[in-house]
């Protein structure tokens, strides 16, 4: 009795590691409405499925585990399992991927997506490995606006001393620089109260995020400048990722890749119907002088291409420039 006693009790304890070893912890910095949302709880429950109920999905919402870059490093270490980033975030341990947000580089994003779907992708998710973490796929983070708190700045000259938060990209603040902003980086989780408290003037992002967010009740002034595009890398710490099974992986990449998806429409469809419904709520719309913007901006490309000239050449080709 003794004997069954114990064995049973083995049985119960390897059954509760096991159901804890199986939970994956999916940690991201965005809020409700958000597609980046939306789409975590996508992949939950694709994966769940696709696994056959063996792995359960925790999301982490709302920068709950830390901001972007705590994020990756816990994914390095193994206390979360999978977070939808930052592109300025990953640039820090794969400074190719900030190249991606090389100023005014793709014309809209399904040329961006073009781009991140082929050998670019698959070149900055080898990187990556070397540093530990496993590129599942690309999200959307959309291409940026500039918003301000008492003006529209249609022109370089209108951001003069303009102090402008970045997230923590240096590609971004490179941009800002060479614009004769003072921008300086901050985590999107504090940028609402940094803005609230006039620390600084404004701020850029694509609209969805802006609206999500509600930064427009802020700094109401929306200029289209179009900028920059920023990607979201869905990543996997890379420990985690190499003791999976084959075919458990194939999940993964599946319900990124289907997730992605949703994500990417509801990035795209924002940019398309959202600006009458915050005209509606009190932004002040306005257009950018573009080609005023790109001479302004063409010292960014320079100082890239003499640290990555091929890969520069690369992504202009790519993207039809």
């Amino acid at each position: 009795m003794k004997t069954k006693l114990l064995a049973i009790l083995a049985a119960t304890t390897a059954i509760a590691t096991t159901a804890q070893a199986e939970e994956v912890i999916f940690a991201h910095g965005a809020n409700p409405g958000n597609p980046r949302y939306v789409a975590a709880e996508k992949w939950a429950e694709v994966f769940a499925e696709c696994t056959g109920g063996n792995h359960s999905v925790n999301v982490a919402p709302s920068a709950m585990m830390g901001n972007d870059v705590e994020m990756l490093t816990s994914a390095t270490a193994g206390v979360i399992q999978i977070s939808a980033n930052s592109q300025g975030a990953m640039s820090q341990i794969v400074p190719e991927i900030g190249l991606l947000g090389l100023p005014f580089l793709f014309e809209d994003l399904p040329a961006a997506w073009k781009v991140l779907d082929g050998e670019v992708g698959e070149m900055l998710d080898a990187r990556a490995q070397d540093s530990g973490l496993k590129i599942l796929g690309f999200w959307d983070n959309g291409i940026r606006n500039i918003t301000h708190v008492s003006k529209n700045v249609s022109e370089p000259s209108d951001l003069a001393g303009m102090k402008i938060r970045t997230p923590p990209d240096q590609m971004t603040v490179d941009i800002f620089e060479a614009l004769g902003a003072a921008p300086a980086p901050l985590a999107w989780s504090e940028l609402p109260t940094a803005l609230q408290s006039g620390v600084f003037d404004g701020q850029e992002n694509p609209l969805t995020n802006i609206y999500s967010a509600k930064l427009h009740e802020i700094t109401p002034y929306v200029t289209m400048t179009g900028h920059k595009y920023e990607s979201t890398p869905v990543v996997a710490g890379l420990a985690w990722w190499s003791g999976l099974d084959e075919e458990t992986q194939t999940c993964a990449i599946e319900a990124t890749a289907e997730a992605g998806e949703l994500q990417r429409e509801m990035s795209q469809e924002g940019d398309q119907t959202l600006k009458p419904k915050m005209e509606e709520e009190g932004a002040t719309f306005a257009d950018a002088n573009r080609d005023a913007y790109i001479e302004a901006t063409a010292s960014v490309y320079d100082k890239y291409a003499a640290d990555f000239p091929e890969l520069v050449a690369a992504l202009k080709e790519a993207a039809g420039q």
